[in-house]
């Protein structure tokens, strides 16, 4: 019988662009135990890659190597999936708004839904599930300022990074939202975001 459960699903596989996630849940039409035995049957063939529990992707493979998606997509997706929030946390954030030019090998997020870790090759992915206030704010800057100056702390900011907070507040179209969000900081990061929103007036 050509139109078999297992086909339909190597099909949806098949047809996904590269870089696209796959979760057990990803084919919720389909008995969960069968869904699994068949992904572990593709993560072997080498269809699909496998990044943890329950958690694959169609990873391109070159001649260099494995080709994940970025951390930000991937931990997006499981979001999205999970109906969870996420802001990257400590050294991640601070990496991804131009503060620190080194990669962190543990890419660290916030959750609002269920921790995890997962593997990018040599590099791995940890969600973390943190308090609501986390995740009060109304804009993405804010959330993702007040990790990475957090990271970096208050007695080593730099006058440089001082000027990437104004570039960053300058650059920002969220500026409906800012003036509530200020509020959901540390009063020493507002501190800080204030005088370099002041400088760009």
């Amino acid at each position: 019988m050509k139109n078999t459960i297992e086909q339909k699903i190597r099909e949806k596989i098949k047809r996904g662009k590269y870089g696209e996630v796959f979760f057990v849940s990803s084919f919720p039409q389909f008995d969960v135990e069968y869904v699994t035995r068949l992904l572990a049957q593709y993560e072997k063939e080498g269809l699909i890659t496998r990044m943890g529990k329950g958690v694959y992707v169609k990873a391109r493979k070159t001649k260099f190597g494995v080709v994940y998606p970025s951390a930000f997509e991937l931990a997006t997706e499981i979001a999205k999936r999970d109906r969870a929030k996420v802001v990257p946390s400590g050294e991640t954030a601070a990496n991804r708004l131009g503060f620190s030019t080194q990669v962190p090998m543990n890419v660290c997020f916030f959750s609002s839904g269920t921790p995890r870790k997962l593997e990018l090759g040599n590099r791995t992915l940890t969600l973390k599930h943190a308090a609501p206030k986390n995740f009060a704010y109304k804009g993405k800057l804010m959330p993702e300022l007040v990790q990475a100056l957090r990271s970096i702390g208050k007695e080593n900011i730099t006058a440089a990074d001082e000027q990437r907070v104004a570039q960053l507040l300058a650059k920002t179209p969220e500026t409906k939202t800012i003036n509530h969000d200020l509020q959901l900081a540390p009063v020493w990061i507002r501190q800080i975001i204030k005088r370099n929103m002041d400088s760009k007036e």
